[in-house]
């Protein structure tokens, strides 16, 4: 419900602008972001594995609210996996180890 009522509300927000003012990216009631632009690889890649941002939560690339940087996931859950299991340094693998 809270979905569909931000996507009305960025509807509206940009049927309110003129024709050529509107460029359907923004920020729903000056929070929440949207994007209705077509993607592109680097937005893409940009808004899901971004090692330059610190953001963990970054704007979406298609559609209404945030995506998750999952460069910044990993290395937050590096930092905790490190401190729960009393290592200064932790590392997040996935899969089965190698060799043996």
């Amino acid at each position: 419900m809270v979905a569909f009522s931000l996507l009305v509300a960025v509807v509206v927000q940009e049927a309110a602008k003129p024709r050529a003012a509107r460029t359907w990216r923004g920020r729903a009631l000056g929070v929440v972001p949207y994007d209705f632009s077509p993607p592109s690889w680097d937005r893409i890649r940009l808004a899901y594995w971004n090692p330059d941002d610190d953001r963990l939560f970054t704007d979406r690339v298609l559609g209404v609210g945030w995506a998750i940087n999952l460069h910044r996931a990993r290395a937050l859950l590096s930092v905790l996996f490190g401190q729960l299991f009393g290592s200064g340094e932790a590392s997040v693998r996935l899969g089965h180890p190698r060799g043996d």
